[in-house]
């Protein structure tokens, strides 16, 4: 697609920027809608992605790096980001759902608040800004929406009662807009990765080879985007090596 406009909500950090940066480098003329609530955060990626892109593209094919800061499980929020973006760069081709956040608790130990903050931060803010930009795709008959959901998504563990309530939430979203859109020329990813390089993994102690590096999950994002319109992958699974994580 020439020039596509890919949105990347929780883009200021790991695997959302891994993402940004490898689109950035690899696809002439992409124009990044990067989302999340921390400016700061994402305007250190934006300059990232602009240095890339400058470095790869032909003369005028340069990558467009927006940012747009945006609390995505807020429905309002949602609402003037979409209008901002729509503004700027007219309707989403590449849509990934990257957003969401971790708390470990038991399921007895976990407060109400702290479960809400979990579903809002990784499966309402996914349902919330696919339904804001998946009309103009349906009518435009093209578009991919990936979400990020997690071996979480797929295999339930202690102490990850919201998590995994959350992901697994995720995982039936996708399935379920997967079932809906299969006609229409939009095509709808679920990623499940394993252990991925984030800063919440600083000062865990846990072995970096049994952790997978940001880089290696955005390549998939890239991978699957540019596979030929016929074809599209449902669902992908990324583990560490090891497999334990």
């Amino acid at each position: 697609m020439n020039k596509p406009v890919v949105l990347i909500t929780g883009a200021s950090q790991g695997i959302g920027a891994a993402i940004a940066k490898i689109f950035a480098k690899e696809v002439r003329g992409v124009r990044l809608a990067l989302v999340a609530r921390s400016e700061k955060n994402l305007k250190v990626v934006a300059r990232a992605c602009g240095k890339l892109a400058s470095g790869t593209a032909m003369a005028g094919e340069g990558a467009a790096v927006e940012v747009f800061v945006c609390d995505v499980s807020d429905d309002a929020s949602v609402g003037a980001m979409a209008a901002a973006v729509k503004k700027r760069f007219g309707a989403v081709d590449v849509l990934i759902n990257n957003a969401g956040v971790f708390a470990g608790a038991t399921f007895a130990e976990t407060k109400v608040a702290e479960f809400d903050r979990i579903v809002a931060a990784n499966l309402r803010s996914a349902f919330l800004v696919t339904q804001a930009f998946l009309p103009a795709m349906v009518k435009g008959k093209r578009g991919d929406i990936f979400f990020m959901s997690s071996i979480a998504g797929l295999e339930a563990y202690p102490n990850g009662a919201a998590y995994c309530a959350a992901k697994f939430g995720v995982t039936g979203l996708a399935q379920v807009l997967r079932a809906e859109t299969k006609a229409t020329g939009v095509r709808v990813c679920c990623v499940h990765p394993g252990a991925t390089w984030s800063p919440s993994w600083s000062g865990s102690g846990v072995a970096a080879e049994r952790i997978m590096p940001a880089a290696d999950v955005a390549r998939a994002f890239l991978d699957i985007y540019r596979l030929s319109r016929n074809t599209v992958v449902e669902e992908i699974v990324l583990r560490p090596q090891l497999g334990d994580l």
